[in-house]
Formats: structure tokens, sequence, C-alpha cells
């Protein structure tokens, strides 16, 4: 029988920088791992100290591109073959996650995909944060512990100090997010109302609420080229708000997501560290950490305690 009390953590490649700090709130250091890369772009994973019998944590978010998480089915595959007790993957942005359902006709299903080569690989429980759908947890059939940002969005926001404070969902679809943080903060709510013309172009959008002389705070769980963001901070603006600002779990920012934050209305707008940006790319962009929320998680997994305690709302 394992001892609960051993367990290390590691890290794929690209999410070291917020792995460091986890394990530095734990208490502890990263365990050591080697990625080794061949000339044609392969790779294989391999634990440098032996993992026999124990809790093992493996850090590493899916964000783009491929490789990451390649590199985490590898990790896990690579675990299970060292006889490890337990294999915990900790996946603080879980890609793939807007391809949840058929929206149309002959299209994949990428989260069930990814939820499938996660368990294959042999993986015994997910610790993930803001899903993108929350039906996604349903395609597992192990443990999936669900976080929130909000646990460290709302200390953020109420530090703002803002009065006339509105909370925004920039789409339908975010209305349960957004309708809690309106909730807890006691404060309204208003909607963004949008069609799409095709993925990341937004077509018509129109808000639904009033904003006039508020100070406004959009929430939504990822931002990829930001149009939507944008175009309903812009929005917001021209119904008279008297400032918007965003909070996002997940600063996906590709393409001309930096000129179009730039560009926009935005005062700023708010990621957690769950991917990897560089601030100084874009003077809008606050970064909060999730390194204490996940630790604290991984402390409760160890110890069989509840969860559910730590979440604000």
């Amino acid at each position: 029988m394992s001892n609960n009390s051993e367990f290390k953590v590691f890290s794929g490649t690209n999410s070291r920088y917020v792995a460091e700090k986890i394990a530095k709130s734990l208490g502890s250091t990263l365990g050591k791992m080697k990625i080794e890369h061949f000339s044609d772009g392969e790779f294989s994973a391999s634990f440098e100290e032996s993992i026999r019998g124990q809790y093992i944590y493996l850090i590493q978010s899916t964000f783009p591109n491929s490789d990451n998480l390649m590199e985490l089915l590898l990790m896990i595959d690579a675990a299970k073959r060292a006889s490890a007790y337990k294999i915990i993957a900790v996946i603080p942005y879980y890609g793939w996650a807007r391809q949840d359902r058929k929206d149309k006709p002959r299209v994949s299903i990428g989260a069930k995909l990814i939820a499938d080569m996660l368990s294959v690989a042999g993986v015994d429980r997910v610790i993930t944060m803001d899903l993108h759908a929350d039906q996604i947890q349903g395609f597992f059939d192990i443990p999936v512990d669900h976080l929130y940002g909000s646990t460290v969005f709302v200390p953020y926001i109420k530090s703002l100090n803002l009065e006339e404070l509105v909370i925004a969902s920039p789409d339908v679809g975010g209305t349960k997010r957004a309708g809690s943080y309106a909730k807890y903060l006691h404060a309204p709510m208003v909607l963004g109302y949008k069609t799409r013309e095709k993925a990341n172009v937004v077509g018509e959008m129109r808000i639904i609420g009033d904003v006039t002389n508020k100070n406004v705070i959009i929430v939504d769980d990822m931002s990829d080229t930001a149009g939507t963001i944008c175009k309903a901070a812009n929005l917001i603006m021209e119904n008279g708000a008297a400032s918007v600002r965003a909070v996002v779990s997940h600063g996906v920012m590709s393409g001309n997501a930096i000129d179009n934050v730039m560009n926009s209305a935005l005062t700023e707008i708010a990621f957690t560290d769950s991917i990897p940006f560089d601030c100084s790319r874009c003077s809008k962009v606050r970064i909060l950490t999730i390194a204490d929320m996940f630790a604290d998680t991984i402390q409760r997994v160890q110890e069989h305690k509840s969860i559910s305690e730590q979440y604000l709302l």
C-alpha cells in the first residue's frame, strides 16, 4: 500500500514556469524529468528518479501546439511503466475544449477524444480549471477536479474598489459564469448577444442591459483572438459606460489578439498564468497566478479532504 505522504510533482517543458510556483507553494521542488528531442521532431519522456509506488502529479497545460499534449501523454505512459501508484494530470488549461459537441455535421468532438487519449495513456485523475463547457467532465470515467478562476479573480475585482460595478458576459454561453460573479459581488449583469460568421470571426453583436456610467467587468473563460471581448468592450463604452475591464481565465492570445486588445476600449485585461504570456508584449495585460490554488488542491487530494471548500462561487 502506498504512503499518502509520498508524492512527487513533475512538469512538462512549457508549463515549468507555473509548475515551479506550484511546487514552491507546496514546500517542495520539481522532480527530475528528461524530455529528449530527436532531429525529426520526435521526442521521448523519462523520469530521472524512482517513482515506484508513489502519487505522481504531472503539470502540463495543453495549449498550442500539440507537442504539449503529446508530451503529457508520454509522461503519463512513462509514469505508468515506472510503477507509479497513482498518476494525476494537472492541466490548468485543457485545450480542444471548444470542440465539445457536434455543432454541425461530420465534425470531430475533440474534447472527448483528448479525454479518451489521457485515459488510455493511464491517468487516474485530472485536475483542471475553467473548462470551456462543464459537461467535458463527463467525458472522463475517472475523477475530475474542476477548479474555478474566480478563486483568484474575485479578490482582484474587490481590490479595484469600483463603484457602480456591473458584470458582463460577452456571449450567451458565458451567462452562467458571469451570473455567478454578479451574484457573489452583489452587482447587476449585462449580456452580449453575438452571431459568428465563422470560427474566430464575430458578426453582429448587441449589449443587453444598462451600462450607462457603470464600471463594467467582462468575465470569460478564454481569449483566443480577443475579438469577442474587444468588440463587447467597445460596444459597452459606446453605450455610455464609465470604464470596461476583462478577467479571462485562459489567455491564448493568438493571431492579432495583442493588437485587438491594445486598440480596444479595454482599460485592462487580467489572465491567470494557466498559459504563459509575456506582459511586455501588451501593456494592458495583468497576470494573476493560480499556483497557490492548484497547490492547495493537490494537498487536499493527498489528504482526502474536500476541494469544494476552497471555491468562492
